[in-house]
């Protein structure tokens, strides 16, 4: 498995039909047909072509990104099941209530961000010549308990790195999840060429820090005074692992 090719397209048409749904998340058929300019029969024949190439997924009248990152692995600790899988646009609501109850402390910034930005955007997943953004969940009994994302620039002096934020609920940590999470991001962004994975936290969250730390992670700097939080001033620790 490569990188995430970069999307390139042959026809202009192709290209705003792509543009369109990427931006969008889950889009009805018709009313991607509405928004491009493009009679019936060239509409779909362009459609035809990016679900031939992958780009574009087909589920009962909509449209979706389509991104090959794998399938679902199982797990049993301790009585519990879960499962760990790629993130698909039906989790947008799920990821971003955990995420928000995992950022509540004020200790994990750049989580908070992405929550607020994915959701200014309503779409989970991005491809496009800028960027790509990429999600992983946790569920029990379907339900998202748990994420790791990365955000990868499409820039070619940039493409071997990504940025990643990984977090689990409060009353499901301890049990070996956050580390599947994180073995399976990884290995991900290892088998798809990527070099280096960063990450940036507060001086105050100790317990992700240590986190990154038992799985390998290295701290390179450290920003004096990075963030305002409502005691005070606290630094900011940019933590990295290379493959």
């Amino acid at each position: 498995m490569s990188q995430l090719t970069r999307p390139e397209f042959e026809e202009d048409a192709r290209k705003r039909i792509y543009a369109y749904v990427e931006r969008h998340g889950i889009v009805d058929i018709d009313d991607v047909a509405d928004q491009v300019d493009a009679d019936e029969e060239a509409f779909t024949h362009h459609l035809s072509m990016l679900k031939r190439d992958g780009y574009l997924e087909e589920r009962g009248g909509t449209l979706r990104v389509e991104l090959d990152v794998g399938e679902a692995d199982r797990y049993e600790s301790d009585g519990l099941s879960f499962a760990i899988r790629p993130a698909q646009q039906t989790d947008l609501s799920g990821i971003l209530g955990v995420m928000r109850r995992v950022a509540e402390e004020e200790r994990y910034i750049v989580a908070q961000n992405v929550a607020e930005l994915v959701d200014y955007e309503g779409a989970l997943l991005r491809h496009s010549t800028v960027e790509s953004r990429v999600f992983f969940v946790a569920t029990v009994d379907d339900d998202v308990v748990g994420w790791l994302h990365f955000d990868v620039p499409e820039l070619e002096k940039l493409r071997h790195t990504a940025e990643l934020t990984v977090g689990v609920l409060e009353e499901y940590r301890r049990r070996g999840i956050g580390s599947r999470l994180m073995d399976h991001g990884l290995g991900w962004a290892e088998r798809a060429g990527y070099r280096k994975v960063y990450n940036s936290l507060p001086s105050t969250n100790r317990s992700a820090i240590q986190f990154l730390v038992d799985h390998g992670w290295e701290t390179e700097a450290i920003r004096r005074d990075h963030y305002r939080m409502s005691d005070g001033f606290v630094d900011e620790v940019m933590m990295a692992t290379r493959f």
